[in-house]
């Protein structure tokens, strides 16, 4: 037995909105057997385009039942039934999640309309409910009502179980199929072939855009786990509606799958991505000579045609860096403008600085060890993070020259390697952020039998 259903609501994700409307149609899969339909309050203002759309008023649902009056007979109707809707995930998370909040929980097996109608009359334009009635001969009553829907998803459900001749529905219905929860464009296959390894997979809306990156250590357990959990918030509803095709990219490691996936937020900026998605002021410590012939440290944002003494994407990180190089060092925080006031020196109290804000050194003296301090700045490690390969001919390898991410690859098992340059030619250089830098850093401190050092550096 069936329960063909549609609900009007008040916006796009359960969690947050309510129902105005719901229709169900009990269907033996030849006749109606039963029909339930009401107006519902749901205790919040409905969106005025939603009002345009659906032609429910506030008005209307004034003195309409709240869903608690009608859960009992809502449960009772859908209870042991198989869940029918167009784009099922969206009816039944709202269905459920109302239903929950009464007391009554539902599970049910569930059909989707979409899905089954590309699979049984494949090759239409589009499979909204509108485009397909169409493509069918099928005439709607009553658009955008929860009534009128249904009515149509029932005529469109009969003539697809008159033609199922593979028996997609059957198949569908089968525990192990994903037909009930990928996302109603998606098509299967593009979950089937993802791997059971670490990458980076990517939602792709109708036009192909990529609108949502994500990392795993295992792609297909990640990917399935964005659609069969029982989450009611924005994000599931965002993938269920816009999603229409899965991609992937492998990667050797879970480190390397994290870097990949932070450059291609960065550069591809998806609209359903939020993490890692703030533009990143990059800053500088520069160096000049001032009137007194003192070499002066500060931290600027980066200027063009000036060259940094080190670069930086955070002011806190500029200034813990130039804190430790100045106690370091014995420089005067006056003189590198960390200390900004008019009261006496910190550097002369905690006795680190050497009186060159008293003029009691002589520029050439505290010249040197700034000097000193600036070529420390300069002098950071290159090494490269060794390990397993996609396969048994290569080794991934992550390359960092100076201190600054450079690129990763595969490089072949047997390869010596002895210097960065050679590798550099081998890899593919990727732009450097916050994140990957300290991502790398400290992969780097917690695996050190994975790090191959060069010559004349230290981590």
């Amino acid at each position: 037995m069936y329960a063909i259903v549609d609900i009007e609501t008040t916006g796009t994700y359960a969690a947050a909105n309510g129902i105005t409307e719901i229709s169900i149609h009990i269907f033996d899969g030849e006749k109606l057997v039963e029909k339930f339909e009401t107006l519902i309050n749901p205790r919040q203002p409905i969106p005025h385009y939603i009002q345009a759309m659906t032609g429910i008023t506030d008005k209307m649902v004034e003195t309409a039942p709240v869903f608690e009056t009608v859960a009992e007979k809502i449960y009772t109707l859908l209870e042991g039934k198989i869940f029918v809707a167009h784009n099922v995930n969206f009816d039944y998370s709202f269905v459920k999640s109302h239903l929950a909040e009464a007391g009554f929980i539902l599970n049910s097996k569930k059909l989707c309309t979409v899905r089954l109608s590309r699979k049984i009359f494949p090759g239409f334009a589009s499979y909204s409910l509108g485009n397909l009635c169409h493509s069918l001969g099928i005439t709607i009553k009553n658009r955008h009502r929860a009534g009128g829907d249904t009515e149509a998803t029932v005529k469109v459900f009969r003539l697809l179980l008159q033609h199922d001749k593979e028996q997609h529905i059957a198949k569908s219905l089968q525990r192990n199929s994903k037909e009930s929860v990928l996302p109603p464009n998606v098509p299967k296959e593009h979950f089937e072939q993802l791997p059971y390894t670490p990458g980076v997979y990517y939602f792709h809306n109708e036009k192909g855009k990529i609108v949502y990156v994500g990392k795993a250590n295992n792609i297909r357990y990640r990917v399935n786990s964005h659609f069969s959990n029982n989450s009611e918030s924005r994000q599931k509803q965002n993938f269920l509606k816009h999603v229409c095709a899965i991609s992937f990219k492998p990667c050797a490691t879970e480190l390397m799958a994290c870097i990949l996936e932070s450059t291609e937020i960065k550069k591809l900026w998806p609209v359903f991505n939020q993490s890692q998605k703030r533009w990143e002021d990059v800053y500088g410590i520069f160096s000049y000579e001032d009137q007194n012939g003192f070499l002066r440290l500060a931290i600027e944002k980066n200027k063009q045609r000036l060259t940094p003494v080190y670069s930086f994407h955070y002011l806190v990180d500029g200034h813990a860096i130039l804190r430790k190089v100045i106690k370091e060092f014995n420089l005067c925080p006056k003189l590198c403008f960390i200390q900004k006031d008019q009261v006496d020196c910190e550097g002369i109290k905690e006795r680190f600085c050497l009186g060159a804000c008293r003029q009691e050194e002589l520029p050439a003296s505290y010249n040197k060890r700034v000097l000193q301090a600036i070529e420390s700045l300069k002098n950071q490690p290159s090494f490269a993070i060794i390990e397993k390969g996609l396969n048994g001919d290569d080794q991934s390898c992550i390359l960092v020259t100076e201190g600054r991410f450079y690129g990763m690859g595969y490089i072949p098992s047997d390869l010596a390697i002895n210097d960065h340059e050679t590798l550099k030619e081998l890899l593919t250089p990727y732009k450097e952020n916050l994140y990957i830098r300290n991502l790398i850093s400290g992969y780097a401190a917690r695996f050190p039998g994975k790090v191959k050092t060069f010559t004349g550096t230290t981590i």
